[in-house]
């Protein structure tokens, strides 16, 4: 028999909050991801309009675009363990424990 988790119990779930934390990831990276879009959209229209002679759009659209692909590589790629943020968590905790000289 299955017993039925309240949500004090999933709060408490390792699995629950890991599954919570890649939710939260990749909900950050989409966020980036249509900011992204919508930004270098506008500075592209912006380009046209006031001088279409050059394409200086191009310059924050590449190094914001780097961004967004180490975002990705960050939240799709590198998901296996407990991340940077928990490790430094627990360096912090391990330094709060450690006895003072």
């Amino acid at each position: 028999m299955k017993r039925e988790m309240n949500p004090h119990d999933e709060e408490k779930d390792p699995m629950y909050r890991a599954a919570e934390r890649r939710a939260a990831a990749k909900l950050g990276f989409l966020i980036h991801l249509s900011v992204y879009i919508l930004v270098n959209f506008l500075l592209i229209v912006i380009n046209q309009t006031t001088s279409p002679q050059y394409y200086w759009f191009k310059w924050p659209l590449l190094g914001w675009g780097i961004g967004v692909i180490m975002h990705a590589v960050g939240v799709f790629i590198f998901t296996g363990g407990a991340g940077i943020r928990q490790w430094l968590i627990q360096r912090e905790l391990d330094k709060m424990k450690a006895p003072k000289e």
